[in-house]
């Protein structure tokens, strides 16, 4: 009997120590991987964010071959191809249980950005009501366990070294257990289908830094870890229309601010506890030291962990705010990032964030002055 024990329990710490040494093989293969990843860009609106429009004339004309071609030339390493959920699973389906004809573009589209030498994140992308059941049902976790199994099965015979599959995009999923969960589970059915490709995971709620720090890595090692960065909102989402109600009256708020540029601008939030909170934003001192410090924190959390870190959004709403804070403001994330060797991807391509701003006729017109503030070079 004693022998016995005493080889279940060696077998049991070989097995362990195999199971250590496999992860460690994956996270190295996740740190290497994450170099594909250093300076990207996110598509928006093209397969997501439009419902209900997914026609193939949007999704032609929305972002081109042009566009393409456009990206790899400016010296981005991969795109942030986000896809809704939804139209996913809109019929009649192919084989792989899909739809066949939203597949057929989507496809066409992902092999376009590889064929241009660069990386891609192919990132499930839902809104609500999607996101809704993720945070109340069963059921639905239970359908996005399917979804991504079906979708990781489609691509995984696309390079393992240059497609990544993304769990899902800022999951409003306020309790970080509730979330950790979902996220182990939809990461085991990729891995069932797809088990040399690398999985992008985050935190829960807005994917911000602090969310990320409640997480703990996934058993899995072949797994990189993104955030989310957009601070201070009352900077980077002045006039947007959506999010806190009081972002809409701010025009002209200045990066860094400074008492004398925000006395009077202040001025424009008509509510006092909104106001409030806009005066926060000169008190609080944000700078590019400021920004680093909190750069710093992620990547501490990930040294720690001893996982590879991205940041796959961050970025400015271009309409109201001064266009040189928004470039200072570009250009202190991005060196912030850079100097914790953290890859990057920015907000977005040619939207409300965009490097580059659509004509009449719709053309991309590229703005060198943000291509400039992110390191690149326009040609």
């Amino acid at each position: 009997m004693r022998c016995l024990v005493c080889g279940l329990v060696g077998a049991l710490v070989l097995s362990l120590a195999a199971s250590g040494q496999d992860r460690a093989a994956d996270v190295k293969i996740a740190f290497a991987r994450a170099q594909h990843l250093k300076r990207g860009i996110n598509v928006s609106h093209w397969f997501s964010q439009n419902a209900p429009d997914y026609s193939a004339h949007h999704t032609d004309t929305e972002t081109t071959p042009d566009d393409i071609a456009t990206i790899a030339k400016l010296g981005f390493d991969n795109v942030r191809l986000s896809i809704d959920a939804t139209p996913l699973e809109e019929g009649p389906e192919g084989s792989d249980g899909l739809s066949a004809e939203f597949m057929a573009r989507l496809d066409r589209a992902l092999d376009s950005i590889l064929d241009h030498g660069m990386a891609v994140q192919v990132d499930l992308h839902p809104e609500d009501p999607y996101k809704q059941g993720i945070r109340s049902s069963n059921d639905s976790v239970d359908r996005m366990v399917q979804l991504w199994r079906k979708l990781a099965a489609h691509y995984a015979n696309r390079d393992p070294e240059r497609v990544f599959f993304e769990i899902m995009n800022e999951p409003e999923v306020s309790d970080p257990y509730r979330w950790a969960g979902i996220q182990a589970r939809v990461a085991a059915a990729i891995r069932e289908v797809a088990p040399h490709h690398t999985i992008i995971a985050t935190g829960p709620n807005y994917s911000d830094i602090v969310d990320l720090l409640t997480q703990h890595p996934l058993p899995d090692g072949n797994v990189i870890y993104n955030f989310h960065f957009y601070d201070p909102h009352e900077f980077t989402h002045q006039g947007a229309s959506w999010g806190a109600p009081f972002w809409i009256y701010e025009h002209g708020i200045p990066y860094p601010p400074t008492e004398s540029s925000m006395a009077e601008l202040v001025k424009q939030v008509p509510d006092a506890a909104d106001r409030y909170r806009l005066e926060e934003y000169w008190l609080d001192h944000w700078d590019a030291h400021r920004i680093r410090l909190l750069m710093d924190e992620a990547a501490a959390w990930g040294k720690t962990n001893s996982v590879p870190l991205i940041c796959n959004e961050f970025g400015v709403y271009r309409e109201f705010a001064p266009p040189a804070s928004r470039l200072a403001w570009l250009r202190d994330v991005r060196t912030a990032l850079e100097g914790d060797g953290i890859g990057w991807a920015m907000w977005d391509y040619h939207e409300g964030f965009g490097v580059a701003v659509k004509d009449k006729e719709g053309k991309s017109v590229v703005d060198p002055d943000t291509v400039e503030a992110l390191g690149l070079k326009a040609r």
